[in-house]
């Protein structure tokens, strides 16, 4: 009898849950641990042990239970056991929904049944007995994972590329280590990455390869020209799954044809086993009868695929693309620097004029060009935060949904990358600390489903990312005791509502009831703070009891293009982001004076903003000292606007941000420098910088 329809759907989500939750398991950690055996008794309370599946399921839970009770990290037979489960259970559930058992889990469930091998041999054009795989559909879930999938598209054609070229070095060559070490990341990140999407034909075929070459990078395994031709047949088989990937990507025309790789995994086992056997010796490949397989001229369709669809797309190191962008910022400035040395030799509408705007109109589109080759949109790096709050949700029993809103908003490449792990930080702990369980928020009057909101935008020469959410804010008062009982703040001093809640920031500091897999034990947020300081930006944090905590992130460009205003203090020339200046004129000098507590403000439109002087900020002599006699540029930033008291504003020009190198690197109010025309250095201003200066 096959089992109910809902219990089957509950199999299924959990081995989806199981399979997120091992991206947290690393060896030597026990980050994981904890919801991993939830996960697995979750199963377990819906299968009988007594089945194949449940003693499958038991076996894998009692290796955890042992660390558990031993409070020990993970082992690589533990973290192997549960990959060998999650490879073995898209496959186990199938034969389990149509009432059938599957085969035993490899080194778990003992020995196949009669029933096993019948049902193997009743099924040849899908299953290798061999192998224990299932050859199924490549399934893509392609409303879910497009943007992934087009990251994964084109990685993966980058990997194939270079598995190729690899294996021909090898062939010839067979102890060259490089190109075994290349060879081995590159399926170990295919694994990888196939694993988190969920394509079970690619993962697998990728992890026992990764696996034969493993025992190559441990010398207990030469490779043979016939091991070389059964990892290229398995490269082949991996291009076909990535063209059918680019074609539902380009046609939205999903994959409905099986490429069959179980024979290919039964094949590269058996050469491992055949190496356990035989010791390090050169093993040749063993005929098995093979599966239908791509013919020849399909194979090279696919190769032929495989680089046409490379055609449209080029990856390129992202070191050349910042020599470009340095290189066209030196035309720019070079460019400015012949228009201004050209201004007194040239009449209206003279030939040069006309070339040199011509030669303007060429290098503003280059260096247009040139930035937004590294630029990228956020959106996939949203969409796994999305995937990992409703993992998370579920784990720890909340109902949690996450906004997002501008997601297309540009990002250098490599910010992309290195802002991950501090988003990871920050969404696991406001998920675990910040929301309340259901039953606590509806005691506090609030909806039960707890509600974050993650955004992205620019603002003038930063980009901002902000994480809040609607939950019970941090406690202050709790934060600050425990500050005192660690010796951090004395017993005595009661520090600013800001600095308490920075405290949060401090090296190994949790107010966390109880350590938990999610977040609490201290070691997260002082984490945050110190990768984002590694990009030269800033993570502040506002809370309110009750209602919920924001954090914001703010990251400078430090190769960028802007829209400048430039203003001269005293002999002195620097330049302001024209998008945070909302208007420069010179005030009345009625509308000046002194306020108890804010000191000097001007009256604009009803409002006294403050007064800034930029020659106090960076002690400049013989700079206009009455406001009524200089010019005053109102600026609006960091959520507040202010007068910025300067002498004359010259003019507005797009300047090329320069790193000012690490003399200067942290300076409050500087983002960077720009060659002006006649080549002289003017500081770019960061005007939130100025005012906390």
């Amino acid at each position: 009898m096959n089992p109910p329809a809902s219990r089957t759907a509950q199999l299924d989500d959990l081995s989806s849950r199981l399979a997120s939750e091992y991206m947290f398991i690393q060896i030597g950690s026990d980050e994981g641990l904890v919801p991993c055996y939830s996960l697995l008794t979750d199963m377990l309370d819906l299968v009988s042990v007594q089945e194949p599946l449940g003693q499958s399921l038991a076996e894998v839970r009692q290796k955890l239970d042992i660390l558990l009770t031993a409070a020990q990290p993970v082992d690589g037979d533990t973290k192997g056991a549960l990959q060998r489960l999650l490879d073995w259970l898209p496959a186990a559930l199938t034969e389990v929904a149509a009432g059938r058992d599957p085969a035993p889990l490899d080194g778990v469930g003992g020995d196949a049944t009669s029933e096993d091998v019948s049902a193997a041999a009743a099924e040849p054009e899908t299953a290798d007995s061999a192998s224990g795989f299932v050859d199924e559909v490549l399934d893509l879930n392609l409303e879910e994972n497009r943007d992934l999938l087009v990251e994964f598209h084109a990685e993966a054609l980058d990997h194939l590329s270079q598995i190729e070229s690899a294996l021909l070095v090898l062939d010839g060559a067979p102890q060259d280590r490089d190109a075994l070490d290349g060879l081995f990341r590159s399926f170990h990140t295919l694994k990888g990455v196939a694993g988190f999407l969920r394509l079970g034909p690619m993962n697998r075929l990728s992890h026992e390869v990764e696996s034969l070459l493993d025992l190559a990078r441990s010398d207990e395994l030469r490779l043979s020209p016939g091991i070389i031709t059964e990892i290229l047949r398995s490269q082949d088989a991996l291009a076909v799954m990535v063209e059918q990937i680019g074609i539902a990507l380009e046609k939205g025309r999903l994959p409905d044809q099986i490429v069959p790789v179980a024979h290919l995994i039964a094949k590269v086992q058996q050469l491992a086993l055949a190496d356990a056997e035989e010791g390090n010796q050169e093993v040749e490949v063993c005929e098995l009868t093979p599966m239908p397989t791509p013919s020849t001229e399909t194979a090279q369709s696919a190769a032929a695929s495989v680089k046409s669809s490379g055609s449209n797309t080029v990856r390129v190191n992202t070191g050349k693309l910042d020599s470009l962008v340095d290189v066209v910022g030196e035309l720019v400035i070079v460019q400015s620097q012949l228009r201004e040395s050209a201004a007194g030799l040239q009449n209206e509408g003279s030939p040069l004029g006309r070339n040199l705007a011509h030669l303007h109109r060429i290098t503003k589109d280059l260096q247009l060009t040139a930035m937004s080759l590294r630029m990228v949109p956020i959106k996939p790096t949203f969409q796994r935060m999305v995937r990992l709050v409703r993992d998370l949700s579920r784990e720890v029993g909340k109902q949690v949904v996450l906004e997002t809103s501008g997601e297309e908003t540009e990002i250098d490449r490599t910010v992309v990358e290195e802002i991950v792990d501090p988003l990871v930080h920050m969404v696991r702990n406001s998920l675990d600390h910040g929301l309340e369980s259901p039953e606590q928020r509806l005691e506090a009057g609030k909806s039960e489903h707890g509600t974050m909101r993650l955004s992205a935008y620019h603002e003038g020469s930063n980009l901002v990312i902000e994480l809040s959410d609607d939950g019970r804010g941090i406690d202050l008062d709790r934060v600050l005791q425990k500050a005192r009982d660690k010796g951090i703040v004395p017993a005595d001093v009661t520090p600013p509502k800001s600095e308490i809640v920075d405290l949060i920031f401090h090296p190994g500091f949790s107010t966390a009831e109880k350590v938990t897999d999610v977040s609490g034990r201290g070691v997260g947020m002082d984490v945050v703070q110190r990768n984002i300081e590694v990009m030269r930006g800033q993570v502040s944090v506002t809370t309110e009891a009750g209602q919920g905590t924001t954090f914001l992130i703010r990251l400078p460009l430090t190769t960028a293009i802007i829209d400048g205003l430039l203003v001269k203090v005293g002999e002195d020339r620097f330049i302001l982001p024209a998008i945070m200046v909302q208007v420069a004129l010179r005030p009345d000098p009625d509308a000046i004076s002194t306020v108890q507590g804010q000191g000097e403000v001007l009256l604009h439109r009803g409002r006294l903003l403050p007064i800034h002087r930029l020659h106090q900020r960076f002690g400049i002599d013989a700079a206009v000292e009455d406001p009524a006699k200089g010019i005053i540029v109102v600026i609006e930033c960091a959520g507040q606007t202010y007068g910025l008291l300067i002498d004359e504003l010259l003019n507005k020009q797009e300047v090329v941000i320069k790193n000012l190198g690490a003399f200067m690197q942290n300076m409050p109010g500087v983002a960077g420098g720009a060659i002006l025309g006649d080549g002289s250095i003017a500081l770019i201003l960061d005007p939130a910088g100025l005012t906390a200066a």
